[in-house]
């Protein structure tokens, strides 16, 4: 599958990702009522939500076609990121955990559109009644991903710059 030095190994932890974010979705699925809040902390409630639109609900209200469309998307994406990891060198570790975290969440989103027709969200962040939109599992290797990539980017200006 991978050829020999690339950084195709990094898939696992797209794997795990994917996995942790659908069993956390089916409990929230089974445990929790559809908009009821659970109280954690002051701050957070596991929360039941679906949205069939994108981040913070873009495209929410659309008539059905936006779920075509992201899903189009996602999977443009995935091989993207499948392509840019097999091209990577296996040496790396930044960039690699970034794209794969990326990878492992958009699949997982892929996964809630292809079967329900939306993005299972149960995560609900809130500071007195302003609330942040509701979140999952894939969300949040999404950022934690892109926020590693932006590292990635700041890394290499600055041994750019040393080099100059």
């Amino acid at each position: 599958m991978s050829r020999p030095g690339s950084a195709l190994i990094w898939v696992w932890l797209a794997v795990v990702v994917f996995v942790l974010d659908l069993v956390t979705k089916q409990m929230a699925e089974a445990m929790l009522n559809y908009g009821q809040a659970v109280k954690l902390l002051p701050v957070l409630d596991f929360t039941l939500l679906y949205n069939p639109g994108a981040a913070f609900s873009f495209l929410a209200d659309q008539s059905g076609w936006q779920r075509w469309f992201f899903t189009a998307i996602s999977v443009g994406v995935s091989v993207m990121l499948i392509v840019w990891l097999r091209r990577l060198p296996r040496g790396q570790i930044l960039l690699p955990c970034a794209l794969a975290l990326i990878l492992g969440g958009a699949v997982g989103n892929l996964f809630d559109r292809l079967v329900y027709g939306h993005v299972v969200d149960f995560i609900s962040v809130h500071w007195e009644k302003s609330y942040f939109p509701a979140f999952n599992i894939a969300d949040s290797a999404i950022t934690i991903g892109a926020v590693l990539m932006a590292l990635d980017v700041l890394r290499e200006i600055k041994r750019e710059k040393k080099q100059a």
